[in-house]
């Protein structure tokens, strides 16, 4: 959505906003996406094709005959067809510092990682995932005690600045290769990652409990079963959960649901 209202706010002429279908959310009640919702707000019209690389999603977007496609946290492969649609290229925001952390979970990926910083890059796309040239990077500390959630909501307010100026000067930028042997991969986020245990040691639970939140969150094992902790603290050698919640219950006070122990 950064991305979006700040093309929008640039002056860019945007001629179309494709999104996912709607998903059943809570409940199983189908829901729209975030930017459904916000491109309907900003009267834009809206496309949620089942499968992008379809016939008739390929013929919509060639016959718009776009000068940029921008692309954004989107959850589905574009084929050769689409990618060679626009005049001037399909541009990727990605919410790590290229080459490293390709792939789905850059966020959580990076703060598993033990990464002292990370940031956007701006890429131009191919084929191949996360693999084309450079076009614009911007870095940032991760903060100690921030977690997935604040990082990726930080990350993209920069992506949307970067982007915004990346568009401006495009003319004038020098395109940088990926120095591809220093890839690494950012695989999807398992559920069972979020399962944790006190040997890990307090530097490894406090980095998933971190990186893993929202999805899939962090368990650990206590005297009222296994709770989900969303924020703790590293203190010397131990991990001192802050805030927890009890299945079905509300996030509350460490203290309040464990006591001391």
């Amino acid at each position: 959505m950064p991305s979006l209202r700040a093309l929008r706010r640039a002056g860019h002429e945007i001629l179309l906003v494709i999104t996912q279908p709607d998903r059943p959310g809570n409940r199983m009640r189908v829901k729209p996406s975030a930017i459904k919702l916000a491109a309907i707000e900003l009267g834009l019209p809206v496309y949620q094709p089942e499968r992008i690389r379809d016939p008739e999603s390929v013929e919509r977007l060639r016959e718009l005959a776009p000068d940029f496609l921008v692309v954004v946290a989107y959850g589905q492969i574009l084929p050769r067809s689409v990618l060679a649609i626009p005049r001037l290229g399909a541009i990727n925001v990605h919410a790590s510092l290229l080459p490293r952390h390709r792939g789905a979970a850059p966020v959580a990926r990076a703060i598993l990682a033990g990464d002292h910083e990370t940031g956007v890059t701006i890429m131009k796309m191919d084929e191949q995932l996360d693999h084309g040239p450079i076009l614009g990077v911007r870095a940032t500390p991760i903060g100690e005690r921030e977690d997935a959630a604040a990082l990726t909501a930080r990350l993209a307010e920069m992506g949307a600045e970067l982007l915004v100026e990346t568009l401006e000067h495009f003319e004038d930028l020098r395109v940088v290769g990926q120095d591809h042997p220093r890839a690494t991969v950012a695989a999807k986020l398992r559920k069972e990652e979020g399962e944790l245990e006190w040997a890990m040691g307090a530097p490894e639970i406090d980095r998933r409990v971190r990186a893993l939140q929202p999805w899939p969150g962090a368990t650990l094992p206590t005297n009222r079963g296994r709770v989900k902790v969303l924020s703790g603290h590293v203190e010397g050698d131990r991990y001192v959960p802050d805030v927890v919640q009890l299945p079905g219950k509300k996030p509350a006070p460490a203290k309040q649901v464990l006591g001391d122990a």
